[in-house]
């Protein structure tokens, strides 16, 4: 009874922090963005008690840190009107098209919208978009815009060789097999569930990106050991105390000028060890982005 009270009273404080941020960036910011919160607020609720429900404390600090973060773009300074004042872009970087919104499509000064640029991408995106709303809960799937930076990445580096820990039903691995299909690279991705994994690959194929993509089912920690190739990006989205294991294994093979990528940095996820070693190795070059993707570059 205890952790339930705590968790609501969590989920109370989170509540009123966003509301009372709502209610500070005035009535244009409630009309827009009121609906579009609610829906999300519920989505996040059902996820978390879910979770709570199946004692996953990786998915629960999985849900708090993003809704934490998204609370505070949404203050005053962060993702109100006016930050940085007259010649700093108007609107908060963290309103509407920063991240303010599950779907990733904000209506902020950077028109950071998605849109397609041929019948192909159209597709991809519509199947994407589709396991946004309807396949989400329970599967820690990326965020939308994390997934979009995994497609920019991808293509702005030509991969040819990318390595994924975490397929879950495969969302993030459509977004690479999308910049795959115009490198002419390919996607090994490794899922221990069964169930996920078979999930996986009926939304590969409904993608259209299976040709470029083999999923290997089973531990990932041994799987792992079975790669020989050159690795241009490896994306770790798997057991967050795993991820010092798959960077001691696999860096090596990681190519000068690849990245890695990680997901869920933050304060409640991420292992200290790991952190450690992308940002006290000499040879390595890691930024944080939008708050829990840690973007590390293997020097030249």
């Amino acid at each position: 009874m205890s952790r339930r009270i705590t968790l609501w009273i969590l989920v109370t404080v989170m509540l009123a922090g966003m509301l009372v941020a709502q209610e500070r960036g005035g009535a244009r910011g409630r009309a827009v963005r009121g609906g579009a919160m609610r829906g999300d607020m519920q989505t996040w609720l059902g996820d978390l008690e879910a979770a709570y429900n199946q004692n996953d404390r990786d998915k629960m600090g999985q849900l708090i840190a993003d809704m934490k973060q998204r609370s505070q773009r949404m203050r005053p300074g962060m993702g109100g009107p006016g930050m940085g004042g007259p010649g700093m872009g108007g609107p908060g970087m963290g309103g509407p098209g920063m991240g303010g919104q599950m779907r990733g499509d904000g209506d902020s000064f950077f028109n950071n919208k998605l849109m397609s640029k041929d019948d192909n991408e159209k597709k991809i995106l519509a199947v994407l978009d589709d396991l946004d709303r309807n396949q989400r809960r329970g599967m820690m799937n990326v965020p939308v815009l994390d997934g979009r930076l995994l497609r920019l990445l991808t293509e702005a580096v030509g991969a040819k060789y990318v390595v994924e820990l975490g397929t879950s039903n495969g969302y993030s691995g459509i977004w690479f097999g999308l910049a795959l299909q115009k490198t002419g690279g390919k996607l090994t991705t490794h899922e221990i569930d069964a169930t996920r994994a078979s999930l996986a690959r009926e939304n590969f194929k409904k993608a259209g990106v299976e040709d470029v993509i083999t999923l290997v089912e089973g531990d990932g920690h041994e799987n792992v050991k079975k790669i020989k190739e050159p690795i241009d990006i490896l994306f770790l989205d798997a057991d967050k105390d795993g991820y010092i294991d798959y960077l001691n294994t696999l860096l090596p093979l990681v190519r000068p000028g690849g990245l890695i990528v990680g997901h869920n940095i933050n304060e409640q996820q991420a292992d200290p060890k790991y952190i450690e070693a992308i940002t006290k190795n000499p040879a390595l070059e890691s930024l944080l982005v939008h708050g829990q993707v840690s973007v590390t570059l293997k020097k030249r």
